[in-house]
C-alpha cells in the first residue's frame, strides 16, 4: 500500500521514443519508476532504432508536444522535468515557452548524437538549446556535446550549471565534473565498466537526477546518486542486441530508494564449506568467498545479501545491516532520538559504517556503500 504521507515525485520527461526500449522516453520511464517517482511523458519524436543504429526519425508537431505538456501540468502537476531529444527547433522553442512558467527543477540533456553515432539534432535545433540551458537547473552534455556547445569556456560564458560527463573518454578511469557558477568544480572519478551495453546512459542519468531533485535532494547529492544508479544499471545490463545494448534498469532494486533498508544479514556458521554448499544449493548467488577469514556472502534477486561467518558465536552473534542513503544524517537522527550511535567511520572495504548493539547483544550496522555493496572490488 502506498504511503499517503510520502507521495511519489511527479517527473515529466520530454523526449523522443526509442522503439528498442534502451534510451529516450522508455529509459526515462524505467529510471523514474525504479527510483520511486511517478513518470509522465511528452513525446517529441518517434524513432525506429535498435542497438545497431537509428533507422528513421519522425518528429511530432510542436503543437502536439505542447498539448502533452499542458495535459500533465494542468492536472497531475510536476515536481521536476527532464528534457532529452527534441526533434526540431520549433519543438525546442515551444518546450521553453511552456517551461518558463514552471517553478520546478529542470534537467536538460542536450541530445545531439545517439550512442550508435546517429545524429539526432540539426544545427537549428542546437541553436534553440540556448533558451533551455538558461532555464535548466543543470545541463548534462557528454564530451562531444560539450565541445559542440563551446567547451568549458562556452558554458562559463552562459553562467549556467552543467555536468560534464566523461563516460565517452578513452581512459581506464572516467571523471564527471559538476560545474556551477561561483563554486569550485566537484569531480567524481571511477573505473570504467567494461561493457559495450551503454545505450541510454545519458537519458538514464538525467532522469535519475531529475527524480532525486523532485524528491527534494540537493543538486550535488542528486548527481552522485544518479551516477550510482547508472553504474549499477551498467553492471546489470542484460546483454541484448548486436552492438550497444540497453542498461539493466530492472535490476537496480533496493539500492537507492528510501531508508533504512534491511539488505544484509550475517549468520553464524560452524563449518564453512558445508554452509557455502548449502546456500549455493538453495539458489543464492555466491559473490564473496574468503575461506581464510571464514566469511562468504550471497546475493538474492534484487540485491539483498546474506553472509555466513565462522567467527560468529551462536548466542547474540547475529549482525544485521541497514543501508542508508546518508549514514551520517541518519545516525544523527538516531542520536537525536536518544540512541547512542557513534559517528560513522570509513572502512577499507569501501563502506562507511556505524555499529550499535541491540539489548540481546546482536550487532546492528548502519552503513552507506553505494555500488560497493553489490560490487566490491573483490567480488568473484
Amino acid at each position: 500500500m502506498a504511503n499517503p504521507l510520502r507521495p511519489p515525485p511527479r517527473i515529466l520527461a520530454i523526449a523522443g521514443s526509442d522503439s528498442s526500449g534502451g534510451a529516450g522516453i522508455q529509459a526515462d520511464i524505467k529510471t523514474i519508476t525504479m527510483l520511486g517517482g511517478y513518470a509522465m511523458t511528452a513525446i517529441t519524436a518517434v524513432t525506429a532504432q535498435n542497438t545497431v543504429g537509428v533507422q528513421a526519425v519522425e518528429a511530432l508537431s510542436a503543437d502536439m508536444v505542447a498539448k502533452q505538456i499542458d495535459a500533465c501540468t494542468q492536472d497531475i502537476g510536476v515536481d521536476a522535468v527532464k528534457i532529452g531529444m527534441l526533434g526540431s527547433a520549433d519543438i525546442a522553442n515551444i518546450v521553453a515557452d511552456k517551461l518558463e512558467t514552471l517553478a520546478v527543477p529542470i534537467i536538460f540533456d542536450p541530445v545531439m548524437i545517439a550512442t550508435s553515432g546517429s545524429v539526432l539534432a540539426d544545427d537549428e535545433t542546437i541553436l534553440a538549446f540556448e533558451r533551455l540551458m538558461a532555464l535548466a537547473a543543470l545541463t548534462t552534455p557528454n564530451l562531444a556535446e560539450l565541445n559542440a556547445l563551446g567547451g568549458d569556456d562556452g558554458m562559463a560564458r552562459r553562467d549556467i550549471a552543467y555536468l560534464a560527463k566523461g563516460g565517452d573518454a578513452d581512459a581506464a578511469t572516467l571523471t564527471d565534473r559538476l560545474c556551477q557558477p561561483g563554486i569550485a568544480d566537484i569531480h567524481w572519478s571511477a573505473d570504467k565498466i567494461d561493457t559495450r551495453h551503454t545505450h541510454g546512459t545519458g537519458c538514464t542519468l538525467s532522469s535519475a537526477i531529475a527524480t532525486f531533485l523532485g524528491q527534494g535532494l540537493a543538486l550535488e547529492q542528486a548527481v552522485e546518486r544518479g551516477r550510482d544508479f547508472v553504474r549499477i544499471a551498467l553492471r546489470n545490463a542484460p546483454e541484448l542486441g548486436a552492438k550497444a545494448g540497453p542498461l539493466g534498469h530492472h535490476a537496480v532494486r533496493l539500492d537507492l530508494v528510501g531508508e533504512p533498508r534491511l539488505n544484509q544479514i550475517t549468520l553464524a556458521a560452524g563449518n564453512y564449506e558445508e554452509a557455502v554448499l548449502f546456500y549455493r544449493a538453495i539458489g543464492l548467488n555466491h559473490i564473496v568467498d574468503s575461506p581464510s577469514n571464514g566469511y562468504a556472502r550471497f546475493e538474492s534477486e534484487g540485491g539483498v545479501t546474506l553472509s555466513i561467518s565462522t567467527g560468529h558465536s551462536e548466542v547474540g552473534g547475529a549482525s544485521v545491516y541497514f543501508e542508508c542513503l546518508d549514514v551520517d544524517a541518519y545516525t544523527g537522527i538516531l542520536r537525536e532520538n536518544g540512541i547512542a550511535c557513534p559517528a560513522p567511520k570509513d572502512q577499507s572495504w569501501g563502506w562507511r559504517e556505524s555499529w550499535i548493539s541491540d539489548p540481546d547483544g546482536n550487532r546492528i550496522c548502519f552503513y552507506q556503500a553505494g555500488e560497493n555493496r553489490r560490487y566490491p572490488p573483490w567480488r568473484i
